[in-house]
């Protein structure tokens, strides 16, 4: 295989803070954003079935390359409790309209179905994760799981070849080790175009529960990855590129804006230089 094409971005674009200088508008972020990265996870698209104006305007701020890795809503992956207001089939159809535009535009990059920590490797889910994977077989889909039981020794390599089957893409994720709700590194291939690889942080005490009065979010993803943390995961996304024709890096670790200077420094040590990004000139005013 030739050499894969190895890719570097982070999730969101709206609170990278140093990307952007004084007076950058926040409708101008991702304009600028596509100035340093080529592509970007969409998170807002998983709280809320976004109107197809926000992909309309996404895509023309964005250069012909660009992809979007776009995580579907809540209700589709069972993170939303309670009663469901729209009925599945219907929610479905409801995000798979929304997202157009980005296919029109060709940058659409994957769909990333993320599910929730509580979603264990038991038949009734793996029948579910069959269904997404099938209500979207015209897209490239991404699967992360969250609960370790796809990854305990008896299940590790049936998960991994019941997403090969499927043509999904594996997710591999780098996170806390701290029980059922997260997964080891499992830097596997299951769709040979392309492989994901997630960046969380390694915040051990922050993972599972924030303190009082902090927000979760903000404190799970608190880190920042030091030298030889980066450097060890360098020959691993040379192995995913071996099998891969394209390996998708995202950096997670938002809380404390670390993400955009662990991903720069990790295009560094890959020797990475992106191409197609948009001219950097808005940072002149």
């Amino acid at each position: 295989m030739e050499t894969s094409k190895l890719i570097v971005g982070v999730c969101g674009w709206g609170d990278h803070h140093e990307l952007y200088t004084q007076g950058v508008r926040s409708q101008d972020k991702l304009s600028v954003y596509a100035g340093h990265f080529p592509i970007v996870e969409v998170d807002s698209s998983f709280y809320a079935i976004l109107p197809q104006k926000n992909y309309e305007k996404w895509a023309r701020d964005t250069p012909s390359s660009f992809g979007f890795i776009v995580k579907p809503h809540q209700g589709m992956t069972g993170h939303q409790r309670g009663e469901q207001t729209v009925g599945r089939k219907e929610l479905f159809a409801q995000f798979e309209e929304s997202i157009q535009p980005l296919v029109w535009a060709n940058k659409l990059k994957m769909l990333l179905f993320q599910f929730p920590p509580w979603f264990d490797c038991k038949r009734e889910h793996v029948q579910y994760v069959q269904g997404c994977v099938s209500a979207f077989q015209q897209y490239s889909v991404a699967v992360e799981f969250r609960h370790q039981s796809w990854f305990a020794p008896a299940y590790r390599d049936k998960t991994l070849s019941f997403l090969r089957e499927l043509g999904a893409i594996h997710v591999v994720c780098d996170e806390p080790q701290v029980g059922n709700g997260c997964v080891p590194i499992v830097p596997a291939v299951t769709n040979e175009a392309l492989s994901l690889v997630r960046f969380h942080g390694r915040n051990n005490s922050g993972w599972r529960e924030a303190g009082e009065g902090q927000n979760w979010r903000d404190v799970r993803y608190l880190y920042r990855y030091d030298e030889a943390e980066l450097q060890e995961w360098a020959p691993r996304i040379r192995t995913l590129g071996e099998e891969a024709q394209e390996v998708c890096i995202l950096f997670n670790n938002n809380s404390g804006g670390d993400a955009v200077a662990n991903a720069k420094r990790f295009m560094e040590i890959l020797h990475i230089e992106p191409e197609g990004l948009n001219p950097r000139q808005m940072e002149l005013f």
